[in-house]
Protein backbone atom coordinates (compact mmCIF):
# COMPACT_ATOMS: atom_id res chain seq x y z
CA UNK A 1 0.00 0.00 0.00
CA UNK A 2 2.84 2.00 0.24
CA UNK A 3 3.79 1.44 -2.43
CA UNK A 4 0.47 2.67 -4.28
CA UNK A 5 0.02 5.90 -2.48
CA UNK A 6 4.06 6.74 -3.24
CA UNK A 7 2.89 5.99 -6.97
CA UNK A 8 -0.27 7.85 -6.35
CA UNK A 9 1.92 10.86 -5.52
CA UNK A 10 4.18 11.01 -7.80
CA UNK A 11 1.20 10.83 -10.71
CA UNK A 12 -0.08 13.29 -8.42
CA UNK A 13 2.96 15.68 -8.59
CA UNK A 14 3.57 14.87 -12.77
CA UNK A 15 0.01 15.96 -13.07
CA UNK A 16 0.81 19.25 -11.05
CA UNK A 17 4.10 20.16 -12.78
CA UNK A 18 2.83 20.10 -16.37
CA UNK A 19 0.01 22.44 -15.24
CA UNK A 20 2.53 24.65 -13.45
CA UNK A 21 5.07 25.01 -16.73
CA UNK A 22 2.12 26.05 -18.60
CA UNK A 23 1.22 28.98 -16.64
CA UNK A 24 5.09 29.53 -16.58
CA UNK A 25 5.82 30.03 -20.42
CA UNK A 26 2.21 31.75 -20.39
CA UNK A 27 3.40 34.70 -18.13
CA UNK A 28 6.82 34.92 -20.19
CA UNK A 29 4.96 35.19 -23.11
CA UNK A 30 2.88 37.62 -22.09
CA UNK A 31 5.60 39.37 -20.22
CA UNK A 32 7.54 39.71 -23.69
CA UNK A 33 4.54 40.22 -25.63
CA UNK A 34 4.19 43.93 -23.02
CA UNK A 35 7.77 44.50 -23.42
CA UNK A 36 7.17 44.36 -27.33
CA UNK A 37 4.23 46.13 -27.67
CA UNK A 38 6.26 49.31 -25.04
CA UNK A 39 8.89 49.08 -27.60
CA UNK A 40 7.00 49.44 -30.38
CA UNK A 41 5.14 52.43 -28.83
CA UNK A 42 7.84 54.22 -27.43
CA UNK A 43 9.19 54.00 -31.22
CA UNK A 44 6.73 55.24 -32.93
CA UNK A 45 6.36 57.93 -30.56
CA UNK A 46 10.08 59.11 -30.86
CA UNK A 47 9.26 58.38 -34.72
CA UNK A 48 6.24 60.47 -34.93
CA UNK A 49 7.45 63.65 -32.62
CA UNK A 50 10.97 63.91 -34.24
CA UNK A 51 9.66 64.08 -37.79
CA UNK A 52 6.94 66.95 -36.68
CA UNK A 53 9.30 68.86 -35.51
CA UNK A 54 11.06 68.52 -38.73
CA UNK A 55 8.05 69.17 -40.84
CA UNK A 56 7.77 72.22 -38.70
CA UNK A 57 11.17 73.82 -39.38
CA UNK A 58 10.88 73.10 -42.91
CA UNK A 59 7.86 74.79 -43.67
CA UNK A 60 9.18 77.99 -42.02
CA UNK A 61 12.12 77.68 -44.52
CA UNK A 62 11.35 79.96 -47.43
CA UNK A 63 11.30 78.20 -50.46
CA UNK A 64 14.01 78.80 -52.91
CA UNK A 65 13.09 80.06 -56.10
CA UNK A 66 15.20 79.91 -59.07
CA UNK A 67 14.39 82.26 -62.09
CA UNK A 68 16.45 81.70 -65.42
CA UNK A 69 16.58 84.69 -68.14
CA UNK A 70 17.18 83.42 -71.60
CA UNK A 71 18.92 85.91 -73.81
CA UNK A 72 19.36 85.30 -77.84
CA UNK A 73 21.96 83.84 -79.63
CA UNK A 74 25.68 85.72 -79.79
CA UNK A 75 27.87 84.90 -82.66
CA UNK A 76 31.22 86.47 -82.90
CA UNK A 77 34.55 86.23 -84.75
CA UNK A 78 37.04 84.96 -82.66
CA UNK A 79 39.72 87.47 -81.36
CA UNK A 80 43.29 86.32 -83.15
CA UNK A 81 42.24 83.99 -86.01
CA UNK A 82 41.78 87.17 -88.42
CA UNK A 83 38.15 86.09 -88.80
CA UNK A 84 38.28 82.18 -89.70
CA UNK A 85 36.63 81.28 -86.95
CA UNK A 86 33.47 82.02 -85.17
CA UNK A 87 31.86 81.23 -81.57
CA UNK A 88 27.93 80.95 -81.39
CA UNK A 89 26.63 81.01 -77.58
CA UNK A 90 23.28 80.95 -76.27
CA UNK A 91 23.32 82.19 -72.52
CA UNK A 92 21.20 81.83 -69.82
CA UNK A 93 21.12 83.87 -66.91
CA UNK A 94 20.13 82.37 -63.55
CA UNK A 95 18.99 85.33 -60.86
CA UNK A 96 18.34 85.04 -57.13
CA UNK A 97 15.51 86.96 -57.33
CA UNK A 98 12.03 87.02 -60.02
CA UNK A 99 11.82 90.92 -59.85
CA UNK A 100 15.32 91.16 -61.40
CA UNK A 101 14.05 89.50 -64.58
CA UNK A 102 11.78 92.77 -65.64
CA UNK A 103 15.30 95.27 -64.65
CA UNK A 104 17.16 92.60 -67.27
CA UNK A 105 14.85 93.23 -69.59
CA UNK A 106 15.01 97.08 -69.70
CA UNK A 107 19.01 96.31 -69.44
CA UNK A 108 19.23 93.92 -72.35
CA UNK A 109 20.73 95.75 -74.95
CA UNK A 110 23.06 97.67 -72.66
CA UNK A 111 23.87 93.86 -71.57
CA UNK A 112 24.38 92.58 -75.09
CA UNK A 113 26.63 94.99 -75.83
CA UNK A 114 28.75 94.23 -72.58
CA UNK A 115 29.13 90.47 -73.33
CA UNK A 116 29.66 91.09 -77.49
CA UNK A 117 32.70 92.90 -76.15
CA UNK A 118 33.64 90.32 -74.13
CA UNK A 119 33.33 87.64 -76.12
CA UNK A 120 35.65 89.12 -79.32
CA UNK A 121 38.40 89.83 -76.74
CA UNK A 122 38.82 86.58 -75.74
CA UNK A 123 41.23 84.31 -78.01
CA UNK A 124 40.80 81.06 -79.57
CA UNK A 125 42.90 79.37 -76.88
CA UNK A 126 40.34 80.95 -74.14
CA UNK A 127 37.50 79.76 -75.53
CA UNK A 128 38.31 76.09 -76.11
CA UNK A 129 39.57 75.52 -73.18
CA UNK A 130 37.23 74.40 -70.11
CA UNK A 131 39.00 76.69 -67.35
CA UNK A 132 39.01 79.50 -69.46
CA UNK A 133 35.09 78.78 -70.13
CA UNK A 134 34.67 79.05 -66.34
CA UNK A 135 36.41 82.53 -66.44
CA UNK A 136 34.26 83.57 -69.05
CA UNK A 137 31.01 82.21 -67.38
CA UNK A 138 32.24 84.52 -64.11
CA UNK A 139 33.16 87.44 -66.30
CA UNK A 140 29.49 87.36 -68.16
CA UNK A 141 27.89 87.43 -64.44
CA UNK A 142 30.17 90.09 -63.20
CA UNK A 143 29.44 92.53 -66.06
CA UNK A 144 25.82 91.64 -65.68
CA UNK A 145 25.46 91.71 -61.94
CA UNK A 146 27.57 95.84 -62.15
CA UNK A 147 24.76 96.99 -64.46
CA UNK A 148 21.93 95.07 -62.02
CA UNK A 149 20.67 97.48 -58.71
CA UNK A 150 17.98 94.83 -57.78
CA UNK A 151 19.36 91.70 -57.00
CA UNK A 152 21.97 89.50 -59.03
CA UNK A 153 22.97 86.83 -61.53
CA UNK A 154 24.19 83.41 -59.50
CA UNK A 155 24.33 81.31 -62.55
CA UNK A 156 25.31 81.31 -66.10
CA UNK A 157 24.66 78.37 -68.07
CA UNK A 158 26.15 77.81 -72.15
CA UNK A 159 22.90 76.47 -73.60
CA UNK A 160 24.81 76.02 -77.01
CA UNK A 161 28.44 76.95 -77.71
CA UNK A 162 29.53 75.80 -81.02
CA UNK A 163 32.65 77.28 -82.38
CA UNK A 164 34.09 76.60 -85.69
Amino acid sequence: MAKEKKEETEEQAEQAEPAKKPMGKLIIIIAAAVVLLLAVGGGAWFFLSGSSSGKHETKEQKPVVISVWPMEAFIVNVAETNGERYLKVVIQLEVNDPTVIEELNQLKPRLRDSILDLLTSRPYKDLIDPSGKQRLREDIAGRVNNALTKGKVTKVYFTEYVMQ
